[in-house]
């Protein structure tokens, strides 16, 4: 007992603080020049980035996820949203927690018939809101906003702490098989912390449920979704495993080559289809402070105190990118599976290069008031994983795929 005890208090502070240490992560990665901005009619911050909008695809407002890892959630929502728009629909925020409380229902299923070998957290992917969405439909945030606990924003430490320390409990089967009331137990904590999922609601002066709601207001069918990785290991243009921590579902990706990547994106936005964008955000050129991100041609080791210190003092020079480069880093743990955000657009900078716009969910903070401009060199090299409508995808790759 004493054994559980210490690695139950050792596991909980671990997944209490993980969003919130990632974004301490990066805070230091920003510019030191300290100019005002200028009023010149295009984006201007602190740190000499200029940017002009070439292509902003319709989306809604940018959103704070706060002191939760439910970016997948936020994100995907945020590009669902943008697919109402596309079709037509009333933009309406979808609720972010309706989606992730019905994933820790089902990610508690697999921990517990993995024993424990499941990572737990806040954490998931992009498809996770298109399955929930399938199974479970959807709701709007202002009538679930899963706050049921005290707070105005997302504060998840001790909701997952509980949580984790529960199934830990019940993967150790003290009573040397599994009760029937575990999952009940699980459930109730859940329910107490973001509320009980209703079985209808109203909404605008109608009824509706979950299913409904996501029939007649979203609109959207979930088998038109497709998510995209690129690997070396393994064939391209099958479906091959997709192995990240936060797959709890096991789910595998169309596979690509990895310039086929930027190759969808663009053609996805040049054809009106955001993007969701599952990606590495742990790396030292990337900056939300002055929202950019690109590869620099020398590894941040190997810089001068200089060439660190302004590494955002303007568009630099990139790395070129290759797939063996990309594969090495994704086997090595240099990519990890951080952070997901929206592909809303392309910009160039005041040298003409091409950026993407990407919507983020930590709140309008940053010098692009929530949003951040990222290379094709970062998309190519950093991305865990894209998700988007397959009419977005080029007719050429799309039969490749057999999709």
């Amino acid at each position: 007992m004493k054994k559980l005890v210490v690695v139950l208090l050792a596991v909980v502070p671990f997944i209490a603080k993980a969003q919130d240490d990632l974004i301490r992560k990066i805070e230091s990665n920003q510019n030191y020049v300290t100019n005002k901005p200028k009023d010149t009619g295009a984006v201007d911050t602190t740190a000499k980035f200029r940017f002009k909008d070439v292509i902003d695809l319709d989306h809604t407002d940018v959103k704070n996820q706060a002191s939760s890892g439910t970016c997948w959630s936020y994100s995907t929502n945020s590009f669902l949203e943008s697919e109402m728009i596309r079709l037509g629909k009333e933009p309406i925020e979808l609720s972010q927690l309706f989606s992730a409380h019905y994933v820790y229902e089902e990610k508690a299923d697999v921990m517990v018939r993995m024993h424990d070998v499941t990572n737990w957290g806040d954490g998931g992917e992009c498809h996770d809101v298109i399955n929930m969405y399938a199974k479970y439909g959807a709701m709007p945030r202002e009538a679930y906003t899963g706050l049921q606990y005290g707070t105005t924003k997302n504060k998840f430490g001790e909701m997952q702490g509980m949580l984790k320390a529960m199934l830990s409990t019940v993967v150790s089967n003290p009573n040397g098989q599994l009760t029937t009331s575990w999952k009940k137990a699980f459930n109730a904590v859940l329910d107490s912390y973001l509320g009980a999922i209703p079985e209808k609601f109203e909404w605008k002066g109608k009824w509706y449920t979950p299913k409904s709601f996501a029939e007649e207001k979203v609109g959207i069918n979930p088998k038109e979704y497709v998510e995209i990785s690129s690997f070396t290991n393994y064939p391209y243009y099958q479906l091959v495993p997709f192995m990240v921590q936060d797959n709890w579902a096991y789910q595998p990706v169309h596979n690509v080559k990895m310039n086929e990547i930027t190759e969808i994106i663009d053609n996805a936005i040049k054809t009106g289809y955001t993007i969701a964008w599952a990606t590495d955000v742990s790396e030292k050129y990337f900056s939300w402070k002055n929202g950019v991100a690109y590869v620099p041609e020398k590894e941040y080791d190997d810089m001068d105190d200089t060439e660190k210190k302004y590494m955002f003092d303007g568009p630099k020079p990139e790395r070129i990118i290759t797939p063996e480069a990309r594969q090495v880093a994704f086997d090595n743990y240099a990519t990890t599976d951080d952070h997901g955000m929206h592909i809303v657009g392309v910009a160039v900078d005041q040298k003409g290069k091409k950026y993407y716009k990407v919507k983020n969910s930590w709140g309008a903070k940053n010098d692009f008031k929530g949003y951040i401009y990222v290379t094709a060199a970062f998309v190519q090299y950093k991305t865990t994983a894209i998700l988007l409508n397959k009419g977005g995808i080029p007719a050429d790759l799309k039969k490749k795929m057999n999709i």
